[in-house]
C-alpha cells in the first residue's frame, strides 16, 4: 500500500505564533500541536549540527505512531567532505538518528552548487549507506548530476532525485526509485510567498499520479515565511482529499 506524507520543512519558527501555532501555546508542546495536524516533518538541524540523543528520544515520543521524519544530512558530509570517506561521520550521524526508529522516512542529501557529478564517488557514498537500510534523497544543485546515468546508481542504492522547484533544472527530473520526495521552496527559492491554488492543484494532479503508480510520496514546504508553509500544507491535503 502507498504511502503519502505532507508536511513542512522545520516547525520551530517563532513567527508562526499565532498564525498557526497558538498563541499561548508554550514551545514545549509545539511538535505535539504539530503531529495532529501533519502527518511528517523536514528536521533541517541536523544539517547544521548533530542534537543530543534525548532530543532524538523526545522527538519521537512526542508525535503519533505513524508520524514520519525526514532528516537533513550533515553539510560536514556533503559540503566539506563531499561524500569522500564517510564511514565514521555516517556512523555518528545514524548513531543519533537511528533512535527515531520506524519513524525515519528519509534522509534528504542536499549537495552544494560547486560539486560537480562525480559518479563513483556517488556509487561509494550509497554502498556505505547499505547498512543503515534507510531511504536517501538527493538534492543536487549542480546540474551535471541531472542525468540518466545518476538515475540508474540512484534506482540500484534505493534512493532518489530530491524535486524542487528551485534551482529550475530541478523542477523535471529522471523518476528514480519507488518513492518520490519533492521540496517547495517558496517564489523563485525565497523560501516565502504562498502558493497559488493551481499550483497546488498541479502538485495534486501528480502526487495522485505517483500514487496510482504504486509510489510513496513525501512533500515539504519550506515556505516559512508568515506561516505559509503550514497553510499550504493543509491546502495541498484539503485538496487531495477531496478526490481520494
Amino acid at each position: 500500500m502507498t504511502d503519502l506524507k505532507i508536511g513542512c520543512s522545520g516547525f520551530m519558527y517563532e513567527h508562526w505564533r499565532g498564525i498557526f501555532y497558538p498563541e499561548g501555546l508554550s514551545k514545549n508542546h509545539w511538535l505535539d500541536y504539530y503531529s495532529k495536524h501533519l502527518s511528517t516533518v523536514e528536521l533541517n538541524v541536523t544539517f547544521y549540527h548533530l542534537p543530543e540523543r534525548e532530543a532524538f528520544a523526545k522527538w519521537y515520543f512526542s508525535t503519533p505512531e505513524k508520524f514520519i521524519f525526514s532528516l537533513k544530512g550533515s553539510r560536514f558530509i556533503t559540503h566539506v567532505k563531499k561524500l569522500k570517506d564517510c564511514a565514521e561521520p555516517l556512523e555518528a550521524f545514524f548513531s543519533r538518528a537511528s533512535l527515531l526508529k520506524e519513524k525515519i522516512g528519509a534522509v534528504l542529501w542536499q549537495l552544494p552548487p560547486n560539486f560537480n557529478a562525480d559518479l563513483e564517488r556517488l556509487k561509494e557514498f550509497l554502498e556505505i549507506l547499505k547498512p543503515y537500510k534507510i531511504r536517501n534523497v538527493f538534492e543536487f544543485r549542480n546540474k551535471t548530476w541531472i542525468n540518466k546515468k545518476v538515475a540508474s546508481i540512484l534506482d540500484k542504492g534505493n534512493a532518489a532525485f530530491c524535486m524542487a522547484d528551485h534551482p529550475e533544472f530541478l523542477k523535471k527530473l529522471p523518476l528514480s526509485s519507488n518513492f518520490i520526495y519533492i521540496r517547495r521552496h517558496g517564489m523563485n527559492g525565497t523560501y516565502s510567498g504562498s502558493y497559488s491554488l493551481e499550483a497546488l492543484k498541479q502538485d495534486a494532479r501528480f502526487i495522485r499520479s505517483q500514487l496510482k503508480n504504486k509510489k510513496d510520496v513525501f512533500i515539504y514546504f519550506n515556505n516559512d515565511e508568515f506561516g505559509y508553509a503550514p497553510k499550504n500544507a493543509l491546502e495541498l491535503i484539503s485538496l487531495l482529499n477531496k478526490k481520494r
